[in-house]
């Protein structure tokens, strides 16, 4: 514990810049413990707060840029592969893009105060395009003001966290050992989590070829888009689906065969929806595996001809 202290002491600058950069990169390592520590010694050592924010700000300003460089570049299968890595449940970037189509860059703001929020925004803001200086203006503003929350914490409980650092020193080894298994306990939590979401969103699905085979013979289905208005505006939609926000709007037969998409990991949002509909007594409905993206694959046609809303009568 000695050694820990002594480091942020003579270090402090450089453990909260690795910190802030690892956390906002993505990694499992926490950032608002060292920035707290740090502002509380600095308060108690008589030093100023000013560079911490400088440096927490820097750095999880480089970290998101390289989110929004990778989200420019690369897109969708960005968002898929952080999802494959994430503890976080899949819906997590279906509830963002719905977010972020709302409120646009202004969401980066807050977006660090949203677990699972902050690296899909801003993928998500480098594949909508915004301009490199709207997005480093919005998302400087949310760094800022998220690592002022810490610090802040740690200057105005500086008795405190003194208090809690000297409990720790005297526990020594077992200190590290709590620790460790506060850790353990975390991924353990987040590892239930998303194996309960997967089992709820386990269900029969109908792949892009049986989904054209069954347009082509001409049987009645519908087929819902839940991916938001302004995505299927801007990537097209499979032909005769329909732009559904919200399925509990729709009035369906209860015997109709229905098909549900999006363009989200592991189908994460149809298949919500699709659950929906099953409690609401539509029993034939299944999402498309692999959303649009799938279908694209395959060379399928698009529609990208006007808009297609809902008819919610």
């Amino acid at each position: 514990m000695d050694l820990l202290l002594h480091i942020i002491e003579a270090y402090g600058l450089w453990v909260v810049f690795v910190s802030v950069l690892l956390d906002q990169g993505g990694l499992p390592v926490p950032a608002y413990p060292p920035m707290i520590v740090t502002a509380a010694l600095a308060v108690d050592s008589g030093g100023s707060l000013w560079p911490i924010l400088v440096v927490a700000s820097l750095a999880a300003l480089l970290a998101d840029l390289l989110w929004f460089a990778g989200g420019r570049r690369f897109g969708a299968s960005l968002l898929r592969f952080m999802c494959k890595l994430s503890l976080s449940a899949d819906s997590c970037v279906g509830l963002t893009r719905r977010v972020y189509g709302r409120w646009g860059a202004r969401s980066l703001i807050v977006s660090k105060y949203v677990p699972g929020f902050a690296a899909v925004a801003t993928t998500l803001a480098g594949e909508t395009g915004i301009s490199l200086r709207r997005f480093a203006l919005y998302d400087g503003i949310g760094a800022m003001l998220w690592a002022s929350g810490a610090i802040a914490l740690g200057a105005i409980f500086h008795e405190a966290v003194e208090a809690v650092l000297l409990e720790l020193d005297e526990l020594g080894r077992y200190a590290l050992l709590l620790l460790l298994a506060a850790i353990a306990l975390y991924i353990v939590v987040k590892w239930w989590q998303r194996r309960r979401f997967g089992i709820k969103i386990r269900m029969a699905r109908i792949s892009a070829p049986e989904l054209d085979a069954l347009l082509r013979s001409g049987a009645p289905v519908s087929i819902l888009d839940v991916r938001g208005t302004e995505r299927r505006m801007r990537s097209g939609w499979i032909p005769g689906s329909i732009d559904v926000p919200d399925v509990t709007a729709l009035q369906l037969n209860p015997d109709a065969e229905v098909v549900v998409y999006c363009d989200c990991p592991n189908d994460a949002s149809a298949a919500i929806a699709a659950a929906k509909l099953r409690t609401r007594g539509v029993r034939r409905v299944r999402p498309l595996a692999g959303g649009i993206d799938a279908w694209r694959a395959q060379g399928l046609p698009l529609d990208s001809s006007g808009a297609s809303i809902a008819d919610r009568r």
